[in-house]
């Protein structure tokens, strides 16, 4: 059954792509159609408008690749420039010295160390981050360049509070004035990544609220792409950049970065911190409010107090400034060997000082962690540098496998023996532990030991500690002070006491482990009885060829006595 279709008369293209005339194509068209065909006729116009949108979806997509690709490539030129004006090529041999820095460089007088801080603070707050954990690399670094660096200050310009108040509904979901009874319009501090704005809940306990700036992943994702090709050209260009590992600092400020944009983790931190030092007399963190957290937003316990760097105020307030010094290093030591989880991020700005002489931490989006490994060897490490036994250091390191196991032990104590003789020289209350243990940093490369990140944290964290302390207190005795608790950690730990707390912890695997023992071994050697069959047949197959080598042997040494015999009887 058909039915006579009357096609229009409009004007159409021949197969040839040749314009004919109106008509033509449906006279040459078979004037009837199967119903059939309608269907088909339909599934082919679909396809046919498919891959038109398809062509339009890749042209798009392809603009869209394009103009990236474009915007990268502006981002590079402006960091070339900055990089010129500030007579950066200096830092690429085949570029140091020539005549085309002085030519493009503006402020060619000025130390490298200086130049390169203020190329960074002008290219911005992810690349003034990237230049704060560089500081911390004093083992890779120059320590003009690395003492520079460290003055780097995270301060932009705070975002508008509706974005900030958006932010927050938008995370809790619910509106700012069913969160608060009270919300601060104007941030007390911003910086690169969040800004903190005070409030009050609707039960009147103050709060901080700390919010992650709009679309800062996205900006960081493409800050740290092009930093990574930077890493990577240096790298290529200069002769010494595989040994200072420019693309492994770059994962590392990723990882800290990934870290600082989660706010449910650096919560997560705070609460970790806040209970191990829960009725300590020398610390105190803010309670977090996890109802009011989320990735993007963190609402925690306001905190009073006077900040640590004001300690003219500090005395007037009545605090025993020297005390506050010797709590400090304390405080430290807690957290690294007791806890082995400490805040490696304690510069004065995240450091307040409560009324009743207490440290009061802020900002916990970078946190370090040891094994208990790493902190029995970091101990004796430390115990055996301030008793000058530089063989017992060289043993710990290569024990704890921070060195090849193919280093000579005597070269290796050598070594530490000529970096430490010289500090160990002076006073103990003029030495600094941060700045020797850099200089062992320094001197392990060249056994090829390869730095862990956890132990540069460490590193980092006690420079700052001991600045801190000597800032208070310029007599402060960093040994003096934590040798005690060094000495009643280690004896806890290699004592009876340690022994007895290593039973009880491994008490329950043990407890789960014993009444599978039978199984597990009728199952090794159920498997097992082919492979020591076979075993068994070889060394059988040996002894009987060595017997008869053995044999063989024999007999030509009887058979050339009786030769020897017979020829002296002739």
């Amino acid at each position: 059954m058909s039915r006579r279709i009357a096609w229009p008369r409009a004007r159409a293209r021949s197969p040839r792509g040749r314009r004919t005339r109106r008509g033509a194509w449906a006279r040459r068209s078979p004037i009837t159609r199967p119903r059939k065909n309608a269907c088909s006729s339909r599934a082919q116009s679909s396809r046919r408008c498919a891959r038109r949108a398809g062509a339009s979806s890749r042209r798009s997509s392809g603009w869209r690749k394009g103009c990236g690709a474009l915007a990268r490539l502006a981002r590079l030129l402006r960091i070339f420039r900055i990089g010129l004006r500030f007579g950066l090529l200096e830092f690429v041999p085949r570029f140091s010295g020539s005549r085309l820095i002085g030519l493009l460089a503006r402020r060619r007088d000025e130390p490298r160390g200086q130049r390169l801080r203020q190329a960074l603070e002008t290219l911005g707050p992810i690349y003034v981050k990237f230049g704060q954990v560089l500081s911390t690399r004093r083992d890779l670094l120059p320590l003009d360049i690395a003492d520079e660096l460290a003055k780097l200050q995270d301060r932009v310009p705070p975002f508008s509070s509706e974005l900030a108040v958006a932010e927050i509904e938008r995370s809790l979901g619910k509106r700012i004035d069913e969160l608060f009874s009270a919300f601060e319009q104007t941030p007390v501090a911003s910086a690169s990544i969040a800004q903190v704005h005070l409030a009050t809940l609707k039960d009147g306990r103050e709060v901080a609220v700390k919010v992650l700036r709009p679309g800062v992943e996205r900006a960081v994702a493409r800050d740290l792409e092009l930093i990574d090709t930077g890493a990577s050209l240096v790298e290529r260009l200069w002769p010494d950049g595989r040994r200072l590992r420019p693309r492994e600092v770059v994962a590392e400020f990723a990882h800290h970065l990934d870290e600082e944009l989660d706010l449910m983790r650096e919560a997560a931190n705070a609460s970790q911190l806040r209970r191990n030092f829960e009725r300590s007399p020398l610390l105190c963190v803010p309670e977090v409010y996890w109802d009011l957290c989320s990735q993007r937003v963190m609402v925690m316990e306001r905190m009073r107090g006077t900040p640590i760097s004001q300690v003219r105020l500090l005395r007037d307030k009545g605090i025993n400034i020297p005390a506050l010094a010797r709590a400090g290093v304390e405080v430290f030591f807690t957290q690294v060997f007791r806890d082995g989880f400490f805040h490696a991020d304690m510069h004065p700005g995240n450091i307040l000082v409560a009324d009743d002489g207490r440290y009061i931490a802020l900002d916990f989006g970078i946190m370090g962690t040891l094994t208990e490994r790493d902190k029995n060897y970091l101990a004796q490490n430390f115990l055996a540098f301030f008793n000058r036994d530089y063989r017992r250091v060289a043993q710990a390191h290569l024990e704890a496998g921070w060195v090849p196991a193919e280093t000579r032990l005597d070269a290796f104590e050598s070594a530490i023996r000529a970096v430490c003789e010289p500090v160990f020289a002076r006073p103990l209350k003029e030495i600094y532990f941060g700045k020797l243990l850099l200089r062992l940093f320094q001197t392990s490369r060249r056994f090829n030991v390869e730095i862990q990140p956890q132990l540069v944290m460490l590193q980092k964290t006690l420079l700052n500690i001991e600045g801190l302390g000597r800032e208070l207190d310029p007599d402060l005795d960093l040994w003096l002070t934590a040798k005690p608790y060094l000495e009643r950690w280690m004896r806890e730990q290699l004592g009876w006491r340690g022994f007895a707390r290593a039973l009880r912890q491994e008490a329950p695997l043990w407890a789960a482990t014993l009444p599978q023992i039978p199984r597990l071994v009728h199952r090794a050697l159920a498997e097992d009885r082919l492979g020591a069959l076979h075993e068994t047949l070889e060394r059988l197959a040996d002894e009987n060829a060595r017997r008869n080598d053995l044999l063989a042997a024999f007999v030509v040494i009887v058979f050339a006595g009786l030769l020897g015999l017979v020829i002296a009887l002739l």
